[in-house]
């Protein structure tokens, strides 16, 4: 077929921008992250040297890189949902952009070139929380647990204020910095709200994501459905393992309280909090970060 992409006979280094490689104003450094849409390499500016996070729309399902750099879809079959991708994340470009709060993210830029679209964001040194749990590399106490998740709670509000949800909440997208300061990231799933109807969003992250993302539910989708995320990614803090998924625990949730498990080594209010906003139902979470913030605050 004319125009046909086979990934079997793909050199696979043509996948990501190699080390040199000049675009736009910055010069490529390596490959930082990448995932079924996009690829993020770290990057210098090319006028101070200052060091920065480019995230390249290229979504390996639908479109790839020639060998000059420029981003194609794979067949013509592809191409309507490669361009509406790449509208819709040039449109996120431009909505993160005006999102500032030093817990989420900063965008600085944004652009289009080898016929697709790149996002500059700040590049700041930590390490995912993912990360932390996986090598245990932190004790998990009260402090570390308030802390994190009550300064990533300010952010989150800046986001919910804008009419935004970001969707993607779970320890690998929470950076965190020197003092346990935690940094959002990746809001490649966000969308507005609220709908008017019941809406799934293009992501979904096993035993972060809550039930009224699954393509079943009939529940819609707001700032309660980020409160589950954290109150998931605080539950996995404590049982250092991923929650089990929400659509399992529906309609018979067999999930045991961390009221009951860890009543010993945390205090009943913080524990109360992180089963409040794990409810499986969206009714029955705190609606608002305000909400789940005063829960988190008489816990001092």
């Amino acid at each position: 077929m004319a125009g046909y992409y086979d990934p079997e006979t793909y050199p696979q280094q043509w996948n990501y921008l190699q080390s040199g490689t000049i675009i736009d104003q910055y010069m490529i450094e390596r490959e930082l992250a990448h995932g079924g849409f996009s690829s993020v390499y770290l990057a210098r500016q090319l006028a101070d040297q200052v060091q920065v996070a480019i995230k390249e729309y290229l979504p390996r399902k639908l479109a790839h890189r020639t060998w000059n750099n420029i981003v194609v879809p794979n067949s013509e079959d592809t191409r309507p949902l490669f361009m509406r991708g790449r509208a819709l994340f040039f449109e996120e470009a431009k909505v993160l952009a005006t999102l500032k709060h030093h817990n989420i993210v900063e965008v600085i830029n944004f652009f289009q070139a080898n016929e697709t679209v790149y996002m500059v964001m700040t590049y700041d040194y930590g390490i995912t929380l993912d990360k932390i749990l996986h090598k245990k590399r932190l004790p998990i106490t009260e402090a570390f647990l308030l802390n994190v998740f009550k300064l990533l709670l300010n952010g989150l509000a800046v986001v919910h204020e804008q009419g935004l949800v970001h969707l993607d909440i779970k320890p690998a997208n929470i950076l965190i910095r020197t003092q346990f300061d935690p940094l959002l990231l990746d809001f490649g799933a966000i969308r507005r709200f609220p709908t008017g109807k019941s809406v799934r969003a293009k992501v979904l992250t096993n035993g972060f994501s809550p039930i009224e993302q699954y393509h079943n539910s009939h529940g819609e989708i707001g700032p309660w459905s980020d409160i589950y995320a954290v109150g998931a990614s605080m539950r996995a803090c404590l049982d250092m393992k991923i929650p089990p998924n929400s659509n399992d625990r529906h309609p018979n949730d067999e999930l045991v309280s961390v009221a009951r498990l860890y009543k010993r080594r945390f205090p009943h209010d913080l524990l109360q909090a992180i089963d409040w906003a794990m409810a499986v139902q969206p009714q029955d979470r705190p609606q608002s970060v305000g909400a789940l913030q005063n829960a988190l605050v008489i816990t001092n």
